[in-house]
């Protein structure tokens, strides 16, 4: 990989500014997830491993270029210190003599968080002035934020340029995952696209048909595919307008020689609620007063046995509406099939997107899979073939 790494770096006695997401979800003062923030562990052991201090940067929530203290990194440093198992130092910016005094109050083992980088409005500009402050206060970079590398500002972007700079463990995990499942994958190779919209996902879809060689589009984007084809989908969800895309996505792709999957059957209902009467019916049978709320059971079939006959899969959205039951069936079964796979050690399978991961940890089948993104939108647009200014910069 054209970037370096934690294992690629001298850090003994050097200040490490590390670059991390813990932009977690709170409630009354407590935090209610602590995905993100257990995620940093490996990065904050090694550096200290290493000999380095580690200083992290962090953006919370949306102040927008102002001081807003119920955005206040300092409202995570009991969960922090709890989740590292080491004392945390606050310091209460992230540039300046504030924050030089509290990294120098650190301590061997200890770490420092400083405050919200983007209380400062230079951060989402990637003001050179403000990267140049932040590099006063340490020696070598790392980027352990990849849910932030696609966004160009002052601590993503404009410092790694500044500083020898190093992806983090968790940076690294998904660089990897990623090369794995779309730069150089074992093929064959299918994607599982699921979600409302073709709208939303035009450039994804667009990509991955010249890159993969099975498409399974799901949810309400097959319905617009269906409808694409002259298929009457009664009352469901599709965008109607957005046929001739659809059209023009399945040339590409069979010029490209990607297959694309979409229902034979489908699973209906006139009300959109748990426990609805519901229906499998033929792709071409939906009544005009019911809704597609679901992939039906031959449609799993033909995923699994294009699962099972893959080597890499990559997955980003749900194949129904799989918050409500009985319409989690298509995603769970596809899901826990990949999972299956997996473990057998005959597919390799990367998923992100925030809709999937929900998914797959409700079908049970999360921790079946090769790797899980939690990346959001840095994940969709690496799978739409953008550079992210946060891992270019690391090159």
């Amino acid at each position: 990989m054209p970037w370096k790494t934690l294992d690629d770096m001298d850090l003994a006695g050097r200040v490490v500014l590390t670059r991390v997401d813990i932009n977690v979800p709170m409630e009354g003062g407590r935090v209610t997830d602590m995905t993100r923030i257990d995620k940093i562990k490996p990065t904050v052991d090694d550096v200290i491993a290493k000999g380095g201090k580690v200083v992290l940067l962090a953006h919370f929530d949306r102040p927008k270029g102002k001081v807003v203290p119920e955005m206040s990194l300092g409202h995570v440093v009991e969960a922090l210190a709890g989740s590292l198992g080491r004392k945390v130092l606050f310091g209460a910016d992230c540039v300046g003599d504030v924050a030089a005094a509290a990294i120098a109050k650190a301590d061997k083992g200890e770490v420092v968080l400083l405050e919200n980088t983007r209380f400062h409005a230079g951060e989402e500009k990637n003001d050179p002035d403000l990267a140049a402050q932040m590099a006063k206060l340490g020696q070598v970079y790392v980027n352990d934020a990849f849910s932030a590398a696609h966004r160009a500002h002052a601590s993503t972007e404009g410092l790694a340029k500044l500083l020898p700079a190093a992806a983090g463990r968790l940076m690294e995990a998904e660089l990897r995952a990623l090369e794995a499942a779309l730069g150089s994958p074992q093929r064959p190779v299918v994607a599982v696209v699921g979600g409302a919209k073709v709208s939303t996902k035009i450039e994804l879809l667009a990509n991955l048909v010249t890159k993969v060689d099975h498409l399974v589009i799901g949810g309400g984007m097959a319905n617009t595919f269906l409808v694409a084809e002259g298929i009457e989908v009664g009352k469901s969800l599709a965008e109607r307008e957005m046929a001739e895309t659809a059209r023009e996505i399945r040339h590409r792709a069979q010029k490209a020689g990607c297959q694309i999957h979409l229902p034979v059957d489908i699973v209906v209902a006139r009300e959109f609620k748990a426990g609805a009467d519901s229906q499998i019916l033929a792709v071409r049978d939906c009544p005009p007063d019911a809704m597609i709320l679901d992939a039906g059971p031959k449609t799993v079939a033909a995923i699994e046995a294009v699962f099972a006959a893959a080597k890499t899969l990559i997955w980003n959205g749900p194949l129904g509406a799989f918050e409500i039951e009985p319409f989690n069936a298509a995603t769970n079964a596809a899901a826990q099939a990949a999972a299956r796979l997996t473990k057998a050690g005959t597919l390799i399978s990367v998923a992100g997107g925030g809709d999937t991961v929900a998914a797959l940890n409700a079908a049970g089948a999360a921790e079946g899979f090769t790797f899980i993104s939690t990346a959001g939108g840095a994940f969709l647009e690496w799978m739409e073939g953008k550079t992210l200014p946060g891992v270019a910069a690391l090159g």
